[in-house]
């Protein structure tokens, strides 16, 4: 199967896959010579990994050849109002991974509108990269709704928007581009790139 996405990723010239943490060296030498980036995931999918055991996780990745990192949030902090131990759990991650790029899965599915904005805010002081809708295991997927909330709490700052979960056409992903979206994370990329204009 992975041996498939990468071939797939190859062939329509996606960014990069996305795997654990064990995959990383197996993608990375089947995607050899290709310039696409292998990304692994982080305290997945629950996000409740102690602050200790992510940040490790994220070294190793990086160190096994991982160019970026896709963390889970600490949900049952965000739950529990404790955005210091959100903003911990991120920076931890951040520093170990070094100069791969964090992006902060905050799982929207569970959050109300203002802890959305408290995670996106999180993330922007821990200095991750991006924010990210979804695992793809919860309750629900990105919705153009979500992505319009966090571009406005956002603003202009430096923090990207990546759309994740249920994803799986290509009109799904221009919605969701348009409503402030910079990438678009799905299994369904095939499908979708299928699906362009000629």
């Amino acid at each position: 199967m992975l041996e498939e996405h990468c071939a797939e990723a190859r062939a329509f010239g996606f960014f990069g896959v996305c795997v654990n943490p064990y995959w990383i060296r197996f993608c990375l030498r089947k995607l050899a010579g290709s310039g696409i980036t292998v990304c692994s995931v982080i305290g997945f999918p629950l996000g409740a990994s102690d602050p200790e055991s992510k940040a490790e996780e994220a070294r190793l990745a990086v160190q096994s050849g991982a160019g970026e990192v896709d963390m889970v949030i600490n949900l049952g902090a965000a739950k529990s109002g404790d955005w210091k131990a959100v903003e911990e759990d991120i920076r931890g991650v951040v520093q170990a991974s070094g100069p791969a790029a964090v992006k902060v899965i905050l799982e929207t599915c569970y959050l109300g509108e203002s802890e959305k904005a408290r995670a996106c805010e999180a993330a922007i002081r821990a200095g991750a990269r991006y924010v990210q809708t979804s695992t793809g295991f919860g309750t629900g997927g990105a919705s153009v709704e979500d992505i319009r909330l966090l571009r406005g709490t956002i603003g202009d700052r430096d923090l990207r928007i990546k759309a994740s979960g249920g994803i799986r056409t290509y009109h799904d992903a221009i919605q969701l581009l348009e409503a402030g979206a910079d990438r678009i994370g799905a299994s369904s990329g095939v499908a979708i790139v299928s699906e362009l204009p000629e």
